[in-house]
């Protein structure tokens, strides 16, 4: 449960624009990697210090720094120095329980998103923040631990003749944004096969097994939807806002992106639909298989009650009854019940209650 309110855990009483990493440590040291690009020309590095960023903040070509790690706050305070970031902007970089937003500081734009992962053998969604910074010639993103779905971007940029070699960092920043959407539709459609082969169970048979899944399914759909729909509105802010720093051609590629958040959360609701009609199979599920057993315990019953009848009958310890002393009665009296288990067993295959 923790994975879906993590508590805040800020000191209290500390001045806005603290720096304190709220959050789990993911990795060990803070690593910086650097991609700078023109049309004509690609530098692809790892910085060894903080206050080698500063060389690339004004330039004439397009530089994407990204930092991997947030709990070191001396090193995240001398990036935030050297481009001239307010202190709230770096406090909720640090901060990682934030919801996906977009900030508008006249020289730079603030972006926070929720990157997703499906792990395949717990089957579950994790989640990093992941935040960005468009400036005039660079784009700054801050991420909890190594590994991203950034790595496509990567090779489109170091191909040359593409299109992001061509374009300023608005460009980059929609490609960064893009590459997380597209990221969820994978996650969704893991998530979707997963709803699809318990839905199967539960109708083929359902076990408590199953309601523990279908519990675990809802988290997770709260989960996503908790990540993903504050999305729509940060997209939009970007696409129909009026910052200098988004050029006007990027804006059609944002509105595509736009497109695909709404989709995603289309899904998003579907799913959300279908895990709460599958609390309500599963109970109609184990209703009507219990329905099956009292069927046919009842038809047992109902079968046995006019042979213990017979049974009784013989059983009292009258003197005279003639059956007794006949030589056939044991026979006969086996014809008889297997008579009347014959009929009664025809009757119900008639009435279709078999």
């Amino acid at each position: 449960m923790p994975r879906f309110l993590r508590p805040v855990r800020r000191k209290i009483g500390a001045s806005p624009g603290t720096l304190e990493h709220v959050g789990e440590k993911k990795v060990e040291r803070v690593r910086i990697r650097v991609i700078d690009y023109s049309p004509e020309s690609l530098e692809e590095k790892e910085l060894s210090s903080a206050e080698e960023c500063s060389s690339y903040r004004d330039t004439r070509t397009v530089s994407w720094i990204n930092i991997d790690g947030l709990h070191d706050t001396n090193v995240l305070a001398k990036i935030g120095e050297q481009y001239g970031l307010h202190p709230l902007v770096m406090e909720d970089v640090m901060n990682t329980n934030q919801r996906p937003k977009v900030e508008d500081y006249q020289d730079y734009l603030f972006v926070i998103m929720r990157m997703l992962f499906y792990d395949p053998e717990k089957k579950h969604v994790t989640s990093e923040q992941v935040s960005f910074i468009l400036g005039r010639h660079y784009v700054l993103s801050f991420q909890e631990r190594y590994g991203d779905v950034f790595e496509p971007v990567r090779e489109r940029i170091r191909s040359t003749g593409r299109r992001i070699r061509k374009q300023g960092p608005d460009y980059l920043l929609y490609a960064l944004i893009d590459a997380v959407v597209d990221n969820y539709f994978v996650i969704l459609e893991n998530f979707g096969e997963q709803i699809e082969s318990l839905e199967s169970d539960l109708i083929d048979r359902a076990t408590p097994e199953s309601l523990q899944m279908i519990h675990e399914l809802k988290r997770e759909t709260i989960f996503l939807r908790k990540s993903i729909w504050p999305l729509r509105e940060a997209v939009s802010a970007l696409e129909r806002g009026e910052s200098s720093l988004i050029k006007k051609g990027t804006r059609v590629f944002l509105r595509d992106v736009y497109d695909h958040t709404v989709q995603v959360i289309d899904v998003v609701e579907s799913f959300r639909d279908m895990v709460s009609g599958m609390q309500d199979l599963y109970l109609s599920s184990m209703s009507n298989r219990m329905n099956e057993v009292m069927k046919v315990l009842t038809i047992i019953a109902t079968i046995f009650v006019p042979l213990t009848f017979v049974a009784g009958i013989y059983g009292m310890n009258f003197d005279f009854m003639p059956e007794l002393r006949w030589k056939w009665s044991y026979v006969f009296f086996w014809l008889v019940i297997a008579a009347i288990c014959g009929a009664m067993l025809t009757y119900f295959k008639r009435k279709r209650w078999l």
